[in-house]
């Protein structure tokens, strides 16, 4: 590649290929079990959240002469809202099993809600600007979220358990295939 020195070539190949092998079975393991790769989404989110509305309530102290009132209350509100609801999640987590499937069977409808509004957004969005070059691929993508919203929306409580597991696993074979075609492009021409 002339853009870039051999050896730094090499060395972000060897790096690419290494990231999308793990993402590759990473992703495999996901999809063989939903549940466990449920169960560390859904603690990755509750940490998250802990950590976010940490950051909100030191930010926002730090910043409080700054803002107005009315403006530091908000994000108070928003920081301790966030702070519960990891604290929560943590709690149900290690509440048991049948706690932990309820915990994660909830963040799954909400993800559900979530594709819902996004498609019917993206739906819209591409619609209105048909345009633009490539409009049809956003209308495609706002269908297929919308329809991911609806079946995840209509599953089984049971069925909701794998959802996050299956997604994660999906979006990790995905990008581990993608790094590793990146990374074959690494190769120079007249070699290997």
């Amino acid at each position: 590649m002339a853009a870039h020195p051999p050896r730094l070539a090499n060395s972000l190949r060897s790096f690419t290929l290494a990231e999308g092998m793990m993402m590759v079975v990473l992703g495999m393991l996901a999809l063989v079990f939903p549940m466990v790769a449920s169960l560390w989404v859904t603690a990755v989110v509750a940490i998250a959240f802990l950590v976010g509305g940490l950051v909100g309530w030191i930010t926002t102290l730090n910043r409080a002469r700054r803002l107005s009132r009315l403006i530091s209350f908000w994000r108070l509100v928003v920081a301790t809202l966030f702070l519960a609801a990891g604290i929560w999640m943590i709690q149900q987590l290690s509440a048991g099993p049948l706690a932990a499937a309820a915990q994660v069977a909830v963040l799954a409808l909400a993800i559900g809600v979530v594709f819902l509004v996004e498609g019917g957004v993206a739906t819209v969005v591409s619609l209105t600007h048909r345009h633009v070059r490539g409009w049809g691929w956003g209308l495609s993508n706002g269908i297929v979220t919308l329809i991911l919203g609806l079946l995840i929306l209509t599953m089984k409580p049971m069925n909701l358990v794998g959802v996050l597991g299956l997604l994660v696993g999906i979006s990790f074979l995905f990008s581990g295939v993608d790094l590793l075609a990146f990374s074959a492009s690494f190769h120079e021409d007249g070699s290997d």
